[in-house]
């Protein structure tokens, strides 16, 4: 097949809980998606990238009950807000083709109407739950899946649940699931098989509770209302709604599904592996053709979840070091299938040894020469020496096939590896060859100009395969070699370059970073931030009980409140305290309130202090309010209280 007629190639990522605290871990899966996406692109194929939220759910509907909004509010926020999902994605220089979002009308009518499909062919039924269930994973378990007593995927806490619910007949598909698995290279690596079998499907493969009725975010139930749609029915076959099953808003379901490859994280595997396929079958539609199960980043040796101690915040790192290095670090560092220790230390390391060190040191190297020895272009009049380019020549020639073999198996690491064993060698192939000697006689041009043009077109191959890992980077490259070519049937020939190919100067594309002055302002940059409210300090005196209580706090009200003449600070108080007489109190806060502000308001009073005269007027009482400082500025807040409070009422 031709490298413009690949034809087309659908892949995902999973669509993400939207959280409010984003780290570099939730970019992990996704770049390493753009990656093999953009390679694809890069080889000719026809690609559809999908990634996506998943909007719906208990926890969802918890976090913003406790943020006093509405889950609708609360997802959008978090998604298109500042800084959200959709911001990330951007930073991270994500090409994805399609954007789903579980709260979309599209995807709910497709939902409503696969779990009718799925109630009509008798696969979901109707019954009751009795079981334990973990919130943050939306997981059902048994007792005997749990370990120690606490939920397997995530090591939290389970609640027990009883309601009303439908259930999906998984065990109906456990037989076909499990020879899927084991007779197949439907999921991988192969190390997920044997847990999947062993721990999920040799004990039993239980029915699937599919419905819930103890909160109502979700995707209605239809045709009994009351029931919502288990969140990750609902989330599966986002890949599919996305082409348009089901809907008339998209029309790409011929095209691209089956998928050809569902990457997801190893928590999730169970849902994707076991249940995905079995509800697939339950309507007799075709499997994805892999589901790839990736590791962790794991910080101080757990599982990515907030920062502890090293600075995670993508934003940080990018600004710091570059969205290209940051992109590279992901993949470059950890084998894709296995968990990875993220550290500040090794993506400096990474960024100074690969980058700056080797492909930065290379490009400006060889530019520098070139235009240092020839100005604008090489000279046509070039010496070869088959003894000392062969090796390299013959390196960089079979890059391509090494390269896609890699990438094909998801070894981004490995592809990788190829790639920088050729820049490697490149950075010997000037050592060996001395530039700056053949440069000193004119016999020595037409050797020297051959030297230069095998390390250019060495760089060009090399920054090619590099596309989808640092687009950016590449670009660049591409620009400082003459707006070389970068095609993928490009890659696989050695000498595409033009013999006179013009070179562009250039900043360093990485430079080197001070690992000890680095790692210093990261620590800076992760001490907790100073309160941006700072507040009087506590009194060290201590007051007895019965002094204290021997003060009269009393609800009061507002009947009228002005100005002092000649005074900045003093504002005068009428006000009505339950006793049938006015009391009058001065406050200085005439700053903070305006008059008119205040009529009508339920404040609090010490009612039992004595009088004091103030700009000749008596004050019989202190109004309570609280003063702090905000970014070096005083302010200062009554204390209000509801007014359905009658004045008078003794505070307590």
């Amino acid at each position: 097949m031709c490298d413009k007629c690949r034809g087309n190639y659908y892949i995902t990522t999973p669509i993400y809980y939207p959280s409010a605290k984003l780290h570099i871990g939730h970019a992990y899966c996704t770049v390493a998606t753009d990656t093999m996406a953009r390679f694809k692109r890069l080889q000719g194929y026809n690609v559809m990238f999908l990634t996506g939220t998943d909007e719906h759910g208990q926890k969802i509907e918890d976090k913003a009950k406790e943020a006093g909004i509405t889950p609708q509010q609360f997802v959008d926020n978090i998604v298109t807000g500042e800084k959200g999902v959709l911001d990330l994605w951007k930073l991270m220089n994500i090409s994805y083709d399609r954007f789903i979002r579980t709260t979309d009308d599209y995807h709910v009518a497709a939902i409503q109407k696969i779990f009718k499909k799925m109630y009509d062919n008798g696969d979901i039924y109707k019954g009751t739950y009795k079981g334990k269930y973990c919130k943050p994973c939306e997981s059902f378990w048994t007792e005997s899946q749990l370990v120690d007593g606490k939920c397997p995927d995530c090591g939290g806490e389970v609640q027990d649940a009883e309601e009303e619910a439908y259930f999906f007949r998984l065990s109906k598909y456990a037989d076909r699931v499990q020879d899927l698995l084991e007779n197949t290279d439907f999921l991988e690596p192969r190390s997920r098989v044997s847990e999947m079998v062993n721990n999920f499907i040799k004990p039993g493969l239980e029915d699937l509770c599919v419905s819930r009725t103890s909160f109502t975010w979700g995707v209605p139930v239809d045709f009994d209302p009351g029931h919502v749609v288990y969140v990750w029915i609902d989330a599966l076959f986002n890949y599919m709604t996305a082409l348009g099953f089901e809907n008339d808003k998209y029309v790409d379901l011929e095209a691209f599904w089956p998928a050809d490859v569902h990457f997801i994280g190893k928590e999730i595997v169970r849902f994707h592996s076991i249940i995905w396929p079995a509800m697939l079958m339950s309507l007799d539609l075709p499997l994805p053709k892999k589901v790839y199960g990736h590791g962790w980043l794991l910080l101080d040796g757990g599982k990515m979840s907030k920062s502890k101690g090293n600075v995670v915040d993508p934003y940080i790192l990018a600004e710091r070091f570059g969205v290209d290095a940051l992109r590279f670090f992901l993949l470059r560092s950890f084998p894709f299938g296995s968990d990875g220790n993220f550290s500040n230390e090794l993506l400096i390391n990474t960024i100074n040894v690969d980058l700056a060190n080797d492909l930065g040191n290379l490009v400006s190297r060889t530019v520098a020469m070139a235009q240092k020895y020839f100005g604008e272009k090489l000279p046509t009049e070039q010496l070869a020496d088959e003894e000392k380019d062969a090796e390299l020549i013959d390196q960089v020639s079979g890059l391509r096939d090494q390269y896609e073999a890699e990438m094909e198996k998801f070894a981004f690491q490995n592809g990788l590896a190829v790639v920088f064993k050729v820049i490697s060698r490149a950075n010997k192939y000037i050592d060996e060859n001395a530039p700056w000697v053949l440069a000193k006689t004119e016999e020595g041009k037409p050797r020297l100009a051959r030297v230069l043009y095998n390390l250019l077109e060495t760089i060009r191959v090399c920054g090619g395969l590099l596309q989808p890992f640092m687009p950016d980077t590449s670009a660049e490259i591409a620009r400082r070699l003459g707006g070389a070519r970068m095609d993928w049937g490009s890659l696989n020939t050695f000498g595409v370059l033009p013999a006179d190919v013009a070179t562009v100067s250039g900043s360093a594309l990485f430079p080197r970073i001070d690992m000890e002055k680095e790692l210093a302002a990261l620590e800076e940059l992760n001490k907790p931030a100073k309160p941006a409210i700072e507040i009087e300090p506590y009194a060290e005196e201590k007051v007895d009980f019965d002094t204290f209580c021997r003060s009269d706090f009393r609800a009061v009200k507002v009947k009228a409140c002005q100005n002092v003449k000649k005074s900045d600070k003093l504002l005068q108080f009428t006000l009505d305290d339950g006793t049938g007489t006015d009391r009058q109190i001065l406050s200085g806060i005439a700053k903070f309130y305006k008059p008119e502000e205040l009529v009508g308001k339920t404040l609090v009073a010490i009612t039992n202090l004595p009088p004091r005269k103030m700009m000749g007027r008596e004050s019989n009482g202190m109004l309570l309010s609280a003063v702090h400082t905000e970014k070096g500025e005083e302010k200062l807040n009554l204390i209000m209280l509801d007014d359905a409070i009658p004045a008078g009422a003794k505070l307590c």
